[in-house]
């Protein structure tokens, strides 16, 4: 069963989605799943397809919009700071902890792109958690953008992000980029596969989607290193889903962080794209692998396998 909740972080409200597993028996508590996406993106951006999949293991799942984003509150909008992303789903494990059908002692924590990077992060500090899931994640901010960019583009980036600094500290508001463009126009996300999913996607199913971001959320994402302290998340069980082609966040950056985790761990390589990975057919090779790892992990169902590539 789902059902539209809040949740207050910050002073604010986030909204999100609770699926709660049918059947369960008064007093059951059920191991939980707390979820959001990537870089600007809101829940309805095909979150649905991994919930309801987690749901149907019988987990407890809470998906949620960061504040300033989507359904959430807060302004100024389209605000992209990982610390305050990071509190948001801080709150909502305390928040999801606090239900009476949760097990407080058995939570989850699933991200992908710029939030796989988030619960890497999360799980090497907040020993709440228990289990959690890393899919196409971002695991360094500069040495990712370097990818993205041209050295001079690279350079000229910075000389944008110094006179946004100088603006804010006049007390002007920071001026806001596109997060996709067509190839050859200024965005956060310089790919054309990011270009036709996010236009695609905002389109068809997620009107609430704004295609803009701020400077300074981008200088914050230049500073970002989240896998830093991978090796910290040890002896909580790690999962990261890697695209075998992702040029959105490089293949080879994140099986580079994987290398640096200690055990438990595994790697699932699939073999598309880093957008393939929220609908059919690449669903199938990152959703299945995410619903093993938390049933064995948090369920305690140890008769299930996950399958690793490498």
């Amino acid at each position: 069963m789902k059902s539209d909740v809040t949740f207050a972080s910050g002073g604010l409200s986030c909204a999100g989605w609770l699926y709660v597993p049918d059947g369960l028996e008064d007093g059951e508590r059920r191991p939980a799943i707390v979820m959001a996406h990537g870089f600007s993106a809101v829940k309805e951006m095909h979150l649905a397809n991994f919930a309801e999949k987690f749901e149907e293991a019988g987990l407890v799942v809470l998906v949620f919009d960061y504040r300033y984003f989507g359904d959430s509150e807060g302004e100024p909008r389209v605000r992209l700071f990982p610390t305050e992303q990071h509190e948001d789903y801080r709150n909502a494990i305390t928040w999801v902890s606090r239900r009476p059908e949760v097990d407080p002692d058995r939570i989850g924590v699933w991200g992908s792109s710029y939030s796989g990077g988030h619960v890497l992060h999360l799980a090497a500090f907040d020993k709440r958690i228990k289990a959690v899931v890393a899919q196409v994640p971002l695991a360094d901010g500069w040495e990712n953008a370097q990818r993205l960019m041209r050295p001079d583009i690279f350079a000229g980036f910075h000389d944008m992000l110094a006179e946004d600094r100088l603006r804010r500290y006049e007390g002007e508001g920071s001026t806001h980029i596109p997060v996709v463009a067509p190839e050859g126009e200024p965005s956060a996300l310089p790919t054309p596969e990011s270009y036709e999913w996010f236009t695609e996607t905002g389109r068809s199913i997620a009107p609430n989607w704004r295609n803009e971001v701020s400077l300074e959320s981008m200088e914050k994402f230049l500073e970002y290193n989240p896998a830093a302290n991978i090796h910290r998340i040890s002896p909580t069980p790690l999962l990261m889903i890697v695209a075998g082609n992702d040029t959105l966040t490089p293949t080879d950056l994140a099986v580079a962080a994987y290398d640096r985790a200690l055990e438990p761990k595994s790697l699932v390589i699939t073999r598309g794209a880093h957008f393939d990975a929220y609908t059919e057919p690449g669903l199938s090779e990152t959703a299945i692998p995410a619903v093993q790892w938390f049933e064995r992990h948090l369920l305690g169902r140890q008769f299930v396998e996950v399958e690793t590539s490498r």
